[in-house]
């Protein structure tokens, strides 16, 4: 009997063995197998964290090519077509090709109606805008830019094409050409550059891109608050003939940053030498008084003091925002000198679903401003009281829908022109934006 157990464990031992051996060396294999797979998933969770690092490193560079500006957000706000004061900038970009190469652009399509009570009789249009904009990072202290757009090249403050004329082709400009140094807090823009002044529509329309060299400087002077400075030097016209037209200018901000409010406070002087007006044409003289031989009647020394303050009392998605501006010209040959602006919002523009609601109201006297730079928004670029009202819903980051309604009439009567004074005009746009 023993011998007859014996055998059979020795046979089951002969049968088994091979079995297990087989059985270790499988399980060998897949250790291993799955060692290999780890070594590969490491490498390339490495290789991810690698180029991470790299954008990480990168992003700050092309943050610094834009003009520094106050409530800068990844979807353009209202200010698109309402009288926001802010630092205007190129719409921000978007990743390309490569990290050192950003591109990006919009598309705004636009019905408009405007309508009197006395002037002219009710019209209403189409109107199409397109922007293309790039950037190349050279290196870590210089960027070339560059922007197209559609509209009449010779027409500084607006880039919308009217929709008919027989279906011709658009115009596209090159309206934005420069190359941006930045050493630490430091800035500067040569070419023809994005606007580096902190704004409003009442002085400076958001079409308006100047050309020449500009510097903008900013320091930190304790947490959340910094004093900022921007010059320019802005040739305006040139002649072989005569004195040149040139623009000087400056401004100082201080601004502040808390958890629940922001603010700012920003001066400037402008001082226009308007020597030749050899290319300007009616755009550019449209509500500052003519003198008898056809020029300009004023100087334009322009004092322009802008204030803004945003809370948030309901959060990030609801903050309230009230912006002035008050402009006053030391050069003006007439006491028609002056304007203001007041503008209040209520909401953001940044993220899908959000609303934004605004109202405000300005006035400009007939040379309170240089109406070549200024607003295009109506008819009357000086001498005009004008009321507004906003509202913004962003569908998607990418689409903004927007209905804007000016009032607005001639501010003095002596200088409407033909203009009834007591005739109030209005203009309703109804804008879809598109942004890549």
């Amino acid at each position: 009997m023993r011998l007859k157990l014996a055998a059979a464990l020795l046979a089951t031992t002969f049968v088994t063995a091979p079995v297990l051996a087989q059985s270790e060396t499988d399980k060998d294999a897949r250790i291993t197998e799955l060692e290999a797979r780890l070594e590969a998933q490491d490498a390339r969770i490495r290789q991810l964290e690698e180029r991470l690092l790299t954008a990480a490193e990168r992003r700050p560079l092309a943050e610094a090519s834009a003009v520094p500006q106050n409530g800068t957000s990844a979807v353009p706000a209202a200010s698109e077509v309402s009288q926001t004061a802010r630092v205007a900038t190129a719409a921000p970009t978007a990743p390309a090709q490569s990290s050192a190469l950003s591109i990006s652009g919009d598309l705004r399509l636009r019905y408009e109606h405007n309508g009197s009570d006395n002037d002219a009789p009710d019209d209403g249009r189409g109107v199409l805008r397109a922007r293309l904009r790039a950037a190349y990072q050279v290196n870590d202290w210089l960027e070339l830019g560059g922007q197209l757009v559609t509209g009449s090249q010779d027409d500084p403050n607006t880039t919308d094409v009217t929709l008919g004329n027989f279906d011709d082709d658009l115009e596209v400009s090159l309206d934005q050409a420069y190359a941006h140094i930045t050493r630490g807090g430091l800035d500067i823009w040569g070419g023809k550059i994005p606007q580096v002044f902190r704004r409003s529509d009442l002085v400076w329309d958001g079409d308006v891109n100047p050309q020449g060299i500009a510097a903008r400087y900013r320091v930190p002077l304790s947490s959340g608050v910094s004093l900022g400075a921007a010059g320019i030097y802005f040739p305006i016209d040139r002649s072989i003939t005569g004195p040149d037209s040139t623009m000087t200018g400056g401004q100082i901000e201080l601004a502040a940053d808390g958890s629940m409010w922001s603010g700012a406070l920003a001066a400037a002087y402008y001082d226009y030498r308007l020597g030749s007006i050899a290319t300007a044409d009616a755009g550019d003289f449209r509500g500052n008084l003519l003198g008898p031989d056809g020029r300009y009647l004023s100087d334009f020394d322009l004092i322009d003091v802008i204030a803004e303050v945003s809370v948030r009392p309901w959060g990030a998605r609801w903050p309230i925002a009230l912006t002035a501006d008050y402009v006053k010209n030391l050069g003006a040959a007439t006491a028609a000198d002056s304007g203001y602006s007041l503008a209040l919002a209520l909401g953001r523009s940044s993220e899908a679903g959000d609303w934004r609601f605004g109202y405000g109201y300005s006035r400009a006297e007939a040379d309170a401003v240089l109406a070549a730079f200024s607003h295009d928004n109506i008819n009357l670029a000086t001498n005009y009281q004008l009321h507004s009202l906003t509202a913004d819903y962003v569908y998607r980051k990418d689409l903004i829908l927007n209905a804007t309604l000016y009032l607005y009439r001639p501010d003095d009567p002596l200088y409407a022109g033909a203009e009834d004074p007591d005739d109030w005009l209005s203009r309703l746009r109804l804008n879809a934006l598109f942004t890549f």
